[in-house]
């Protein structure tokens, strides 16, 4: 009996060990700096900055390829923070990917849908719930908005309604303020400063 757990111990060390310098062997490291550039994305997948996802394109940025200012979705304070994180200039949004617009989300009018499912299959997120022949409705809450789904529907039943703000989605909007030089007057500066009292 003791035989056997002295076994059994001895085997789960041996294991335990072997495993330790596999992964230590075989450690995959990703870079942190992707991982946070991708944090401050979006996360729509929509794909108007050229790449197929918001992974894909934090990795681009991180790694030079692509600039900063392709996120119509993130918008202007989107770009804000990917400077400040990266130590960058403020670039406005590149007009080339697209205008930034409020926050939306599908919308299905059920009474036309024919259920052809290829809004399913141009859904990133699985954001749309239906089967062929069948009626198809939209997830609002897993929805980004993506407007991916748009062109694929045959009878153009599908819209984009904003979303409305609410305490839940509000996000405290970059503050834009200019900044104005100010000449400056070398004599009042020189003449103030000599007739202070000592």
């Amino acid at each position: 009996m003791l035989t056997a757990l002295y076994i059994m111990l001895s085997l789960a060390f041996v294991l335990g060990v072997l495993l330790g310098i596999a992964a230590l062997l075989f450690k995959v490291e990703g870079d942190p700096l992707v991982a946070r550039i991708d944090a401050i994305l979006p996360q729509t997948q929509c794909g108007q900055c050229g790449y197929p996802g918001c992974k894909p394109y934090a990795t681009a940025i991180a790694a030079g390829e692509a600039d900063i200012n392709q996120c119509p979705p993130g918008g202007d304070a989107g770009v804000h923070a990917l400077a400040d994180l990266l130590g960058v200039e403020f670039k406005p949004l590149n007009a080339e990917h697209g205008a930034p617009k409020p926050k939306s989300v599908a919308f299905i009018d059920e009474a036309t849908c024919i259920g052809c499912t290829l809004c399913i299959q141009a859904c990133p997120v699985d954001a749309i719930l239906g089967a062929a022949k069948h009626m198809h409705t939209i997830i609002a809450t897993e929805c980004t908005g993506c407007e991916l789904c748009l062109a694929p529907c045959p009878v153009d039943c599908i819209t984009m309604v904003p979303v409305a703000e609410n305490p839940d989605n509000w996000k405290w909007k970059y503050p834009v303020i200019s900044i104005k030089a100010i000449p400056f007057d070398q004599s009042n500066s020189t003449s103030h400063l000599n007739s202070t009292p000592a």
